[in-house]
């Protein structure tokens, strides 16, 4: 969750040089490179149905293709603040999804955190609006928001997938469709774009991203959740607000204003309500 956040904050410096399709286009396809050996199935997996194939295309449609292009955008537009708060309402939005298309029940400790993610994002929006571009940090905001609903959806489709796949044979095909839908955009962009403009610190910046993106964060968190029991394991998810927040403030020199401050703290509150474990609040 702290990885998912600093490539939301550091974000902001890459579609400063390059365009969003086209940035997008090489995050996934130099993972695609990377996660190679994870597209083949082993011996123990079964072939994947028709109904696992549409899914895992659904998957890559919102999870990975409109999510790059909304969070990537709205990056741009707004701040690696803004994109902290905003990026906090996914715990809530994943419950909202889910009972909207799963049918779960929403408790009410998670209608206190959608409540506060809601607040969060009015109040970062108010900061920013004003005659100073407030205009593009409103529409900023609002992409941002767009990307959080498509994770979310990315979310509430996987609970759906067949489990007898491997998470890093999922995550490499996820990828390789994300690299087909964006590659007749990025290859437009490409044929534009001059690379010999392109200092070496932002490639390296690049391949951080793009493995941190679609392979680092994956493998961290399904490793993680072999010892952690899944019910407890959202909470640190309260990581990745805090984390592009950092970035923003301390690489980026962003400044936060006490209605930011105040935005920040609804926001990790909202993350605390909507995933904080059950049973843990039943035991007190």
């Amino acid at each position: 969750m702290a990885l998912v956040g600093s490539y939301v904050g550091l974000s902001k410096l890459l579609v400063a040089v390059f365009p969003v399709l086209l940035l997008a286009w090489l995050r996934f396809g130099i993972a695609a490179i990377a996660m190679v050996h994870w597209v083949h199935r082993t011996a123990d997996e079964p072939r994947l149905g028709r109904r696992d194939r549409w899914l895992l295309f659904l998957e890559a449609f919102f999870g990975n293709f409109l999510f790059s292009v909304c969070m990537l955008f709205g990056v741009a537009l707004s701040s690696a603040l803004a994109a902290g708060v905003i990026m906090a309402a996914l715990p809530a939005v994943v419950a909202l999804l889910s009972w909207v298309g799963l049918r779960e029940r929403i408790a009410p400790r998670v209608l206190g955190g959608i409540g506060c993610a809601v607040a969060g994002i009015a109040l970062v929006s108010l900061a920013q609006a004003g005659p100073d571009g407030g205009g593009s940090s409103l529409l900023g905001n609002a992409l941002l928001l767009g990307a959080v609903f498509c994770e979310a959806l990315y979310v509430v489709i996987g609970k759906q997938l067949t489990g007898q796949v491997s998470a890093r044979r999922i995550s490499a095909l996820v990828n390789l469709w994300g690299l087909a839908l964006v590659t007749p955009f990025g290859l437009w962009q490409a044929w534009q774009f001059d690379f010999s403009a392109v200092r070496g610190g932002v490639w390296v910046l690049l391949l951080f991203y793009a493995l941190a993106a679609s392979m680092a964060t994956v493998w961290l968190w399904m490793t993680g959740l072999k010892h952690v029991p899944a019910s407890s394991a959202g909470v640190f998810t309260v990581l990745l607000p805090i984390s592009a927040a950092a970035v923003g403030v301390l690489l980026l020199g962003e400044h936060v204003s006490g209605i930011q401050f105040g935005a920040f703290a609804l926001a990790l509150a909202g993350v605390v309500l909507a995933t904080w474990p059950a049973q843990r609040n039943a035991a007190c």
